[in-house]
């Protein structure tokens, strides 16, 4: 019985001991090596390993990870939690993973979670400021609309749910250059470098336009480098959107407008119940338009004084006018042939006469001063020609005043060169001719302001045109034919000059160095700038429409056509200017009468068209 018993505790501990299968099952388990994936080990346990144990395979796993992944709004926020718990170890050796964590989509997350990040993006930013170039940068990218999403951007205007996911990026933008004052030049080299080239759609321009002025808003001291940098962009998509091709789309609507009218009607009453005002198709002409009328409501809001303005505001828009005129010096004066960009300066001056009396002073100066360049002194004179004749504005006293100071200039430039001086150069005296040619552009288009009265006949008088138009520099014969011929023409009705024998002899001399020489030679003719010759932009026109002048004929004058105030036609490669409403077309009858068939020949090619001669 004992034996027994024995024996089965015997047999019960052998059932007790593993098979060999199953010790080898054991084994394997025991030996075989778990690897935790980067998701799993997380961002501060692999800066730890690579910290402690100079192993940053971690490291490159995470980075991987994060750029790869499709992240959810948890993994998203225990990451951002994890960076924030070591941000004070992520060095320059880390430069990878912060790049990638800086890149992360973040701006249509959850509350929780925009809050978390903006803290751990502010905390990078200060605690280690090597970083701030590429932070900058990616912040400055949100601001770029997708080329896609013209529907969230309508006139340069955002819809309010991407205003809202704007409104965070700026939020950290602004306290990282509370925080870090040495962002402050990186921001404006990194807006500079990320503004989007010039083909791009209209909306993307001007969504990231829009971006780039907000930073004005709580950041003033951004304000004239900001504006100087807008501008000079804007020259860019100006110089690529000729007067002729938006002034070619124009003509075809017109076109279309005459041949059937009915369509036009209804696609116009289509644009005034959507509540949106009708387009360029011309892509550059587009986006200059948009961006133009965002400029012209910045300026609005804060350049216009009102009753109710405060000092504070009085003198923000002062500051504000001061730096547009510098940058005006510095950026638009010396930019050659641009077409629309420059009436920034135009409405801004229309806000306050006294706006206006500054431009103007600062373009005589520009003028009188014999240290600056020769191209710069008659460019403001084109600026001054321009703007005195197109500007409603103006006080007709102002008009009069600078009238005066030019026929004064040239009548002491007479004086000085010498009677006896041969030299008829015209770059010899390029400053000269282009002072006589606004003193008559100014005549001929102000006509009717200028006679109204028997006091204007009597100052325009006294301002010897007929010394001015026949002295031995023969200003005549480098001036535009057009504004000539005009001018001759407004002298010649109201006595104050005859200057058609003149005409006829510098045409006699043309003619003689053509057929002399048995070759057509190029007549030199002043090169004329009217930079605020007819604005064609579509949407921005309603803020320079209400101010700007247009040629009203003059009864009176006989000199103009009485049955027909039509623009000569003229090719499009002849002239930047398409406006159909020249205000200086030749009298008919006079020619004939005055000119010989030759004559009428050569003055039909040279009245084409010229800038500055159009309504």
């Amino acid at each position: 019985m004992s034996l027994h018993t024995n024996m089965s505790g015997v047999t019960s501990t052998l059932k007790t001991i593993p098979s060999a299968e199953s010790y080898r099952a054991t084994s394997v388990a025991a030996n075989k090596v778990r690897f935790s994936s980067p998701k799993e080990r997380g961002l501060a346990e692999s800066v730890r390993v690579a910290l402690e144990e100079g192993n940053f395979h971690p490291v490159k796993e995470f980075t991987n990870f994060i750029r790869q992944a499709e992240i959810n709004d948890d993994e998203f926020l225990l990451i951002v939690k994890d960076a924030k718990r070591v941000v004070h170890s992520l060095t320059s050796d880390f430069v990878h993973v912060i790049e990638s964590l800086l890149s992360l989509n973040w701006k249509k997350r959850s509350f929780e979670i925009i809050e978390a990040y903006t803290e751990f993006y502010i905390d990078i930013m200060v605690t280690h400021n090597k970083y701030l170039p590429i932070g900058i940068s990616k912040l400055i990218v949100h601001w770029i609309p997708d080329d896609l999403d013209d529907s969230d951007w309508v006139n340069g205007c955002p819809s309010e749910r991407t205003r809202l996911v704007l409104k965070p990026i700026h939020e950290v933008l602004n306290r990282i250059l509370t925080a870090v004052p040495m962002a402050f030049d990186l921001v404006i080299d990194t807006i500079s470098a990320k503004f989007p080239y010039f083909k791009k759609p209209a909306h993307v321009t001007a969504g990231y336009l829009f971006n780039v002025l907000w930073i004005i808003e709580y950041k003033p001291i951004f304000e004239e480098l900001i504006l100087q940098l807008v501008l000079q962009k804007l020259l860019v998509l100006d110089v690529n959107a000729p007067r002729d091709e938006i002034g070619s789309e124009i003509d075809d609507e017109n076109d279309k407008m005459k041949a059937d009218p009915l369509f036009q009607i209804d696609d116009i009453s289509a644009d005034i119940l959507a509540g949106t005002g009708r387009t360029l198709k011309h892509p550059v002409g587009k986006t200059l338009d948009i961006s133009l009328l965002m400029l012209y409501r910045f300026f609005e809001g804060k350049c216009r004084i009102h009753q109710d303005s405060n000092d504070q505001q009085r003198w923000t828009a002062n500051r504000l006018f001061k730096m547009l005129l510098h940058i005006f010096d510095e950026v638009l004066l010396p930019s050659h042939n641009t077409h629309h960009v420059q009436f920034v300066l135009f409405y801004v001056t229309s806000i306050r006469l006294a706006y206006s009396e500054a431009f103007l002073d600062l373009l005589w100066k520009k003028v009188q001063n014999p240290n600056i360049s020769v191209i710069i002194r008659h460019a403001a004179v084109g600026y001054m020609a321009s703007f005195l004749s197109r500007a409603r504005f103006l006080p007709l006293r102002i008009v009069i005043f600078y009238l005066k100071e030019l026929s004064m200039w040239a009548h002491n430039y007479i004086d000085d060169s010498g009677e006896y001086n041969q030299t008829c150069s015209l770059k010899a005296h390029l400053v000269f001719y282009s002072i006589c040619q606004a003193v008559f552009y100014l005549i001929a288009f102000r006509a009717r302001d200028l006679t109204a009265s028997s006091k204007d006949l009597l100052f325009l008088q006294s301002l010897q045109l007929s010394r001015l138009a026949m002295c031995h520099l023969n200003p005549l014969r480098y001036c535009l034919a057009p504004v000539a011929t005009a001018f001759a023409g407004v002298t010649r009705t109201y006595q104050l000059a005859y200057c058609h024998t003149v005409l006829e002899r510098n045409a006699r001399r043309k003619l003689a160095t053509v057929y002399g020489h048995d070759k057509c030679m190029p007549e030199e003719t002043l090169e004329s700038f009217f930079p605020f010759d007819p604005y064609l932009l579509k949407l921005s026109n309603k803020y320079i429409k209400n101010n700007y002048m247009v040629y009203q004929c003059n009864d009176k004058d006989d000199y103009m056509d009485g049955s027909t105030n039509e623009s000569l036609s003229r090719k499009r490669g002849d002239s930047e200017i398409i406006e159909e409403d020249d205000f200086i077309v030749a009298d008919k009858r006079q020619k004939h009468l005055e000119l010989s068939k030759c004559q009428e020949i050569d003055k039909q090619f040279y009245l084409g068209s010229f800038p500055g001669l159009n309504l």
